[in-house]
């Protein structure tokens, strides 16, 4: 049985506990599901840094998942392109069900393994992509068999489970693992595996845009800006990255068509097609680019 499966004697009586003491219980186990990750910093930076060197050169992010587990995959990719400026072209979903399920129980459709492929070769997922495939037990059919047809397709896998030495741990490129152990209500994988799950790939995912150019200083330097929130958002950093004054921030901003990077080297002077041409060499990073127009500057 799999370790959040088992029943822990420390709540067989919660349904007759004062709220408070089962919410504090809760919290605990919150708590401790975040510190189960601690082990696992070289492994998320691993699979990282390797993911990276992948995407640099085209590949597209792959998330793979069922029930809980693949809702929270799916949560974690779509941030990635209003945050990080990510292309939807570059993101692929591959959820049992459907995205359907997102909103939907699909019963049964965890175990179907042909569907998981289907949906994987509906994409043409191959050699250049980086497929995440995300499960509490670790041992999900629909998960093991895209992970393993993936793998097989030359795709670089990760795996992330809260089971150790399971299929979808020993089948991954790269094995994550979140040791979260019993739930407070046994088989909820919605509570300690679940919030396990969501900082991983928070921290996965982050660190695959830091390695790719997409954060500098601390900012969204790739940020779709879509409302008027993050057009102010957008033209303080492009101030406060240049120092050139709120109102030239924001022309700089609207030369650049809103590109935010862009628009810091316009605002240090360079032109918007010559900005352009330089941040391609770079491949996009904002330090390298900033550096060489200094460089050429001096």
């Amino acid at each position: 049985m799999s370790n959040t499966e088992t029943i822990d004697p420390r709540y067989v009586d919660i349904d007759s506990w004062p709220l408070d003491v089962a919410i504090d219980a809760m919290l605990e186990g919150q708590l401790s599901a975040i510190a189960s990750l601690r082990d696992q910093v070289p492994a998320i930076a691993s699979a990282s840094e390797a993911a990276a060197l992948r995407l640099r050169a085209g590949g597209r992010l792959v998330y793979v998942g069922a029930g809980t587990s693949g809702r929270i995959a799916v949560q974690d990719g779509v941030e990635l392109t209003p945050t990080f400026g990510w292309p939807e072209e570059r993101l692929v979903f591959a959820l049992a069900g459907g995205l359907e399920s997102l909103v939907v129980s699909a019963e049964g459709a965890e175990d179907d393994r042909e569907d998981a492929v289907h949906q994987l070769q509906a994409r043409s997922v191959g050699a250049a992509d980086v497929v995440i495939g995300v499960a509490a037990s670790g041992r999900t059919p629909f998960t093991l068999s895209a992970l393993a047809w993936a793998r097989d397709q030359g795709a670089l896998t990760i795996g992330l489970a809260n089971n150790a030495q399971t299929p979808l741990v020993d089948g991954a490129d790269f094995p994550i693992v979140a040791r979260t152990g019993s739930e407070l209500i046994a088989g909820s994988t919605r509570m300690k595996a679940g919030t396990s799950q969501k900082a991983a790939l928070n921290m996965l995912s982050t660190a695959i845009m830091l390695r790719l150019g997409r954060i500098y200083r601390g900012l969204m330097v790739d940020m779709v800006i879509s409302n008027d929130k993050l057009l102010r958002r957008a033209e303080g950093m492009v101030d406060l990255l240049s120092g050139c004054g709120p109102t030239a921030a924001a022309a700089a901003l609207s030369d650049a068509h809103n590109n935010i990077k862009t628009a810091v080297l316009v605002a240090r002077g360079i032109e918007v097609s010559s900005a352009a041409d330089l941040l391609a060499r770079h491949d996009g990073a904002l330090r390298p680019a900033l550096a060489e127009a200094e460089a050429n500057r001096a």
